[in-house]
């Protein structure tokens, strides 16, 4: 009993977060057996099961897996551009001033303008193929990196900035040993983020631009009536955000391993 409960405390999280999941799906399935659905309603219903059997009929006919690829091309593109160019220009901004006035209204407006109004001229611009979808990618998942990280930059402690300067450090030096370890939490943050509205920006794009890829996938169940072919999508994108979110995590917990978990105090 000991054994179990000492299991139980080192895997509490995952076994209260998968439990509660799995107590979730039990319930999905149960409900039609249990509870008489009105007609409009059962029509568009569908369980775990259904949902199962749709997602094993897609890779087994094949055509999924290159729609799967697409959508995890133009994820991957998109979400690496947006690291590239939100990382750098976030911890410039929260390190100079001057930078920070030039394109602080620039982020402002077009963080506060829903991704969607660039959807048609994206798609005037770049066209129907895979680079427009990269571009609604790169879009959504740029502004939530590059706020938080200049916010972490912003935030840090300016006597453990002037402490390393008395020392002799140099700007690089600054960075390396002060600001970019303080601001990980929030970098780290903003990249979970950017991994949401990078899926979002896959879906939008390929609902209504695209042949190929899930979201097109989704789109025609969607109009075919099909609820259990759109949910095996949108589990398929769940796994997606999923083992990219996890990865993230896997990388905080890599690199924040020198700050203390608990404060002990006497």
């Amino acid at each position: 009993m000991n054994s179990l409960l000492v299991v139980f405390r080192e895997k509490e999280e995952s076994i209260l977060g998968w439990g509660f999941l799995l107590l979730v799906l039990l319930g999905w399935e149960a409900l039609p057996k249990l509870v008489t659905l009105p007609k409009g309603l059962s029509l568009f219903f569908t369980t775990p099961y259904h949902i199962l059997v749709a997602l094993y009929d897609l890779f087994n006919k094949g055509d999924i897996a290159h729609h799967f690829y697409i959508s995890t091309t133009e994820f991957v593109i998109g979400l690496g551009l947006s690291i590239i160019v939100a990382l750098p220009l976030g911890i410039i901004m929260g390190r100079f001033t001057t930078i920070n006035a030039m394109f602080d209204p620039f982020v402002t407006a077009f963080n506060a303008t829903p991704r969607l109004v660039f959807l048609p001229l994206v798609l005037l611009w770049v066209g129907l193929g895979i680079w427009s979808k990269i571009v609604i990618v790169f879009i959504g998942a740029l502004f939530p990196l590059l706020i938080n990280t200049y916010e972490g930059v912003k935030n840090v402690d300016k006597v453990l900035v002037n402490v390393v300067r008395s020392f002799g450090a140099g700007e690089w030096q600054v960075m390396k040993m002060v600001v970019l370890p303080n601001s990980l939490p929030y970098i780290i943050a903003g990249l979970r983020l950017a991994i949401g509205r990078a899926i979002l920006g896959v879906v939008v794009g390929e609902f209504f631009g695209a042949s190929e890829g899930l979201g097109f996938v989704m789109a025609a169940a969607a109009g075919n009536y099909q609820v259990d072919v759109l949910f095996a999508g949108l589990i398929l994108f769940m796994g997606i955000s999923l083992i990219m979110t996890m990865g993230v995590k896997k990388i905080e917990s890599r690199l924040s391993r020198w700050r203390p978990e608990q404060v002990k105090t006497f």
